[in-house]
C-alpha cells in the first residue's frame, strides 16, 4: 500500500486579451503594441478578486501545514509571478517566505503556461532554462522537477525536457497511457527525466468532487480520504490540484481549509507520510518502472487529450494564428516582439473557447474562466475578436519587416 503521499499544486494567472480587438497604429514600437493587445486592467481586477479569496488565505495555511510537518510541492507560472510582482507585492513576500521553507520544493512550470513547445523546441527548452534562473533569483531555490503546461506529456516533449537537464517531469495518470499500470510508481522512459503520474481520481476528488452534493463521496472528510489514500496500491500516491482549489473553486465556507488542516494527521494515522518529489524520487529511484510514451501528449484538461484545446474550429483557427504572430516574431529578428508572440501562444486563450459549439462539463468549466466582461460580445463576437488581435500583431510587424510599409 501506498507509504507516501506527494502533493502538488500550481499557481496560474493568464495575461488576458483586451477585446474587442483595436488597431495597432503603423510604428508603434513593442511596449505600445502590447499595450493593444493585453487588458491589463482586467488582469489586476482578477488577480486582486482571487488573492483576496484564494492566495492570501491559502499560502497562510500551507504556511502552517509545512511549520507543522506537511510536505508541498509548488508550481508558479511566470506570467503569475509578473503580475504579483507589480500588484501584489505583499503576496510575493508570503510566497517567498512558504517557498523558503525547508518542506516545500519548487517546480519549475513552462514560463507563460503557454504552447511554445508546440511552436520552437529549441526556443522552449531555452526557455524552460530561463524559467529556472528567474525562480531562482526571486525565489532563492532551483527547481529540478518540472510542469510544463497542463501537465503536457509526450515522447518528443520528454526528449526536450531530457536535453533540457530536468531530473524528473509531471504527467496525467491516464489509462490510456498508463495501459494497465497503475500511476503511483515511479517511471521513465529509457534513460530520460523519472516521471511522476498524477493519481487522477484521487486528486479529482479534491479538486472537483469535494463541493459536489451529488457526488456519494461528499461530504468528504480528512479521516475518508487519508484511509483512501493509506488503501491504495503502490508506492505513493501524487495528487495535483490549481491552487485556486483552495479559496477560490471551493469557498472558505466548503471547509475547504479545514479539510487539509485535519489531512496530515490523518495521514499521519495510516501511516502514510508526505514528501517532496525529490525525496520520493531518491526513495523509489531503484524500482524505476519503464513508461513507453504517446505521440499525442496526454494532459490533465479535460478528458486527458489535446482536443480539449484543439477541439473545435474556433481555437484550431486561434492556433493557426498563433503559428503565424510566432513565426512572423521570429523574422523581424526582434527579441522584444517575439517575447510578445510567446505572450500570445498562452493556452488560455484556447481554454477560454473551448466552449464553442459545445455543451457538457469540460464547456462549463471553460465558461467559467471566460472574462464575464467578453460576454457582452456574445460567443461569436468573443471569437472573431480574439482572432482579430493575432491579426492586429501580425499587421503590425510589417513596418519591422519593411520599412515602407503601413
Amino acid at each position: 500500500m501506498a507509504q507516501q503521499f506527494i502533493p502538488y499544486t500550481v499557481i496560474h494567472q493568464p495575461r488576458r486579451l483586451q477585446l474587442p480587438a483595436r488597431e495597432i497604429p503603423a510604428g508603434a514600437s513593442p511596449g505600445q503594441i502590447a499595450s493593444f493587445l493585453f487588458d491589463e486592467e482586467m488582469n489586476r481586477r482578477y488577480l486582486d478578486q482571487v488573492a483576496r479569496s484564494c492566495y492570501y488565505p491559502a499560502t497562510r495555511v500551507f504556511r502552517k501545514l509545512l511549520d507543522e510537518g506537511f510536505k508541498l510541492n509548488l508550481g508558479m507560472s511566470l506570467s503569475f509571478i509578473r503580475q504579483i510582482e507589480r500588484w501584489e507585492p505583499e503576496l510575493l513576500e508570503l510566497l517567498r517566505d512558504l517557498v523558503a521553507h525547508p518542506n516545500l520544493e519548487l517546480v519549475g512550470v513552462e514560463p507563460y503556461h503557454g504552447f511554445l513547445f508546440y511552436l520552437d523546441f529549441p526556443r522552449f527548452v531555452q526557455r524552460m532554462d530561463w524559467m529556472r534562473d528567474e525562480l531562482e533569483r526571486i525565489f532563492g531555490k532551483r527547481p529540478v522537477v518540472t510542469d510544463t503546461t497542463e501537465l503536457f506529456m509526450s515522447n518528443d516533449l520528454y526528449y526536450a525536457l531530457k536535453k533540457g537537464g530536468w531530473d524528473a517531469g509531471l504527467m496525467d495518470g491516464r489509462e490510456r497511457v498508463l495501459d494497465g499500470r497503475e500511476p503511483t510508481h515511479l517511471y521513465r522512459y529509457y534513460h530520460g527525466p523519472y516521471l511522476f503520474c498524477r493519481h487522477v481520481q484521487l486528486s479529482d476528488d479534491v479538486g472537483f468532487r469535494f463541493t459536489d452534493r451529488q457526488w456519494p463521496g461528499w461530504p468528504l472528510t480528512a479521516t475518508d480520504y487519508a484511509q483512501w489514500i493509506g488503501k491504495t496500491p503502490g508506492d505513493f500516491v501524487f495528487v495535483a490540484w490549481d491552487y485556486e482549489t483552495f479559496g477560490e473553486h471551493h469557498h472558505e465556507s466548503t471547509g475547504i481549509f479545514e479539510f487539509m488542516g485535519h489531512l496530515p494527521g490523518e495521514l499521519s494515522a495510516q501511516g502514510v507520510l508526505c514528501a517532496t518529489l525529490s525525496e520520493a524520487r531518491q526513495r523509489h529511484a531503484e524500482q524505476v518502472q519503464h513508461l513507453p510514451l504517446p505521440e499525442v501528449p496526454v494532459t490533465w484538461a479535460g478528458a486527458g487529450t489535446p482536443e480539449f484545446f484543439l477541439g473545435n474550429s474556433a481555437q484550431q483557427s486561434v492556433f493557426q494564428l498563433m503559428h503565424h504572430a510566432y513565426h512572423k516574431a521570429v523574422l523581424t529578428g526582434n527579441e522584444e516582439l517575439v517575447d510578445l508572440a510567446i505572450w500570445l501562444s498562452q493556452s488560455d486563450n484556447l481554454h477560454l473557447i473551448q466552449w464553442y459549439g459545445k455543451s457538457g462539463p469540460e464547456a462549463d468549466v471553460s465558461i467559467s474562466f471566460t472574462p464575464r466582461e467578453w460576454w457582452r460580445l456574445k460567443p461569436d463576437g468573443i471569437v472573431t475578436e480574439i482572432q482579430n488581435v493575432y491579426r492586429q500583431f501580425i499587421r503590425a510587424l510589417d513596418r519591422y519587416l519593411d520599412p515602407s510599409a503601413g
